[in-house]
């Protein structure tokens, strides 16, 4: 069978792409450029724009007019126009529709303490392409030449998670502490165990119950994508446990502060909370800012509950690959030997993100002490050290400080024209979200923080990969769910996962009250 279709789309796919780097180049969207403040990705969109554009005119201009025989090469070639047609919605909403959301949102101006509502609802390029996606497949259908390489949204994904794995290293364990380890392993496994249990008393298909289990135990979208493959869960199992988690935390970033107030919560007290009980990461950073935007001593621990989380997700797979073998198992009525498919079906992808993951944390990519690529190094040139008018600036203003400890870091900070430590790091940062100084002077502390922390060059590259492969895959995803196949899903794991996630915020909650105090 010939799988290649004479089309003219992915040979006009590749001119479009080729002008839109050229028009980049050369200043023609500068005004574009400049409104929606996408200057730091101009050199992403040439580069991008040409190599994809040449490869696509190449492969069109074959589809178009070369000699088309059965074969392998035929059946790969003909992948190409549908992961084009998925990349180029991938980039129209990377490049243009989220920062466009972006700059209207911010029109508006905060909602949330310093957040905007985009940041509120999560409106980001992940999002916003799965639902250009469903919008593509429902409103305009996919084109048959494009509906072969559709399918390789799947593959997008997998190799995004297992470049997950570079971000994290096991020397984080040392700053995490027993409590996290403790609290979040207990909540982690509750969870996946309850949404399973849920999910089998309510009758939801296996391969929904074990993605939306790591959904709701883990950290949200990550380990939805990661475990989704190990359950063979079907994009609209998928789209609703992505759903659930959006809706579930944007209820939490109001809530939970407005509780912890209530409650007259210490700030590690709220950490610990938010940490436990929110998936998302950013929704958890923005209930701790929201909570304390005068500091960050609230959202550290928000963040070092969070990351132990994601060091759960290794485990949380295996777990659900075992159940789900087993499961299947018993549906079917046929005896399976459980360790033999483990070994033989347990998904790659997933042997490569544990990997990257113990690769990371020998240091091989960056220093062993990092949190996403990023580490503290103040061994900075003169060049980048504060000029000695932005050191007599907040020299004149020390006098509004007046907490000792702010007072002293920001002492240091000047006497220095650097930050020195990475505790008076934290302090400088609480400093700036005070608001204290002018604008001038917090300016002139950002750009003190953002000097002394540094991002591996390998982790950099890795990180803008696993950008485009989820922008890729989830794009693809979206392309897969119909409003039939939707409603045919029900509304159970909304149903589940509120139950399951009130369920884990309200007993973290008492958990916290008990046994956590500020002092730890």
């Amino acid at each position: 069978m010939v799988y290649t279709k004479k089309n003219p789309a992915l040979l006009t796919m590749g001119v479009l792409l080729l002008a839109l780097g050229a028009a980049t180049q050369y200043g023609v969207l500068d005004g574009v450029v400049g409104y929606l403040k996408i200057g730091s990705k101009t050199g992403e969109i040439i580069n991008l724009s040409f190599a994809f554009g040449a490869i696509s005119v190449v492969v069109g201009a074959w589809s178009l007019w070369g000699k088309h025989e059965e074969g392998n090469l035929d059946y790969y070639l003909s992948t190409v126009a549908g992961g084009m047609f998925i990349l180029l919605i991938a980039m129209i909403v990377t490049w243009f529709a989220a920062p466009l959301v972006a700059v209207i949102s911010k029109g508006f101006g905060p909602v949330m303490s310093n957040k905007y509502l985009h940041d509120v609802l999560g409106l980001n390029y992940i999002v916003l392409g799965i639902l250009a996606g469903i919008i593509t497949v429902n409103v305009f259908k996919i084109p048959g030449w494009a509906e072969n390489g559709v399918r390789l949204s799947r593959l997008g994904l997998k190799t995004g998670v297992i470049l997950l794995g570079t971000l994290y290293s096991l020397a984080e364990l040392a700053h995490l502490g027993r409590l996290s380890v403790v609290m979040i392993g207990f909540f982690v496994l509750g969870s996946v165990g309850l949404v399973l249990f849920l999910g089998r008393r309510r009758k939801i298909p296996n391969s929904m119950g074990g993605v939306l289990s790591a959904g709701m135990g883990v950290c949200g979208v990550s380990a939805t994508v990661a475990a989704a493959p190990v359950v063979q869960a079907k994009p609209t199992e998928i789209a609703y446990t992505i759903g659930t988690i959006l809706i579930w935390g944007v209820g939490c970033m109001f809530l939970f502060p407005v509780i912890g107030h209530l409650l007259n919560l210490g700030h590690i007290q709220f950490g610990a909370w938010a940490g436990t009980g929110i998936l998302n990461s950013a929704q958890v950073a923005g209930a701790a800012l929201a909570y304390q935007p005068d500091g960050i001593e609230t959202l550290k621990v928000a963040e070092i509950f969070n990351i132990t989380r994601v060091l759960f997700l290794p485990l949380i797979v295996l777990w659900l690959a075992v159940w789900y073998v087993r499961r299947e198992e018993t549906a079917s009525a046929t005896q399976v030997n459980v360790g033999k498919v483990v070994v033989e079906k347990f998904p790659l992808f997933v042997l490569g993100f544990i990997l990257m993951f113990a690769l990371s944390s020998t240091g091989i990519f960056a220093p062993a002490q990092h949190y996403k690529g990023k580490y503290f190094d103040n061994d900075i040139g003169e060049s980048k050290l504060l000029t000695e008018t932005e050191a007599a600036l907040l020299a004149s203003e020390a006098g509004k400080v007046q907490s000792p400890t702010r007072a002293e870091a920001l002492a240091r900070l000047i006497d220095n024209r650097k930050i020195m430590n990475i505790d008076d790091d934290a302090t400088i940062r609480g400093l700036t979200n005070a608001k204290v100084l002018s604008r001038d002077a917090n300016e002139a502390l950002k750009k003190a923080h953002k000097v002394v922390y540094h991002t591996a060059k390998k982790v950099a590259a890795f990180r803008k990969w696993i950008t485009w492969l989820f922008a890729f895959g989830l794009t693809g995803l979206g392309m897969q769910i119909t409003g039939a196949a939707m409603r045919q899903a029900g509304g159970q794991p909304l149903v589940i996962g509120g139950i399951v996630g009130t369920i884990k915020a309200v007993l973290s909650l008492i958990v916290i009250l008990l046994f956590v105090s500020e002092t730890i």
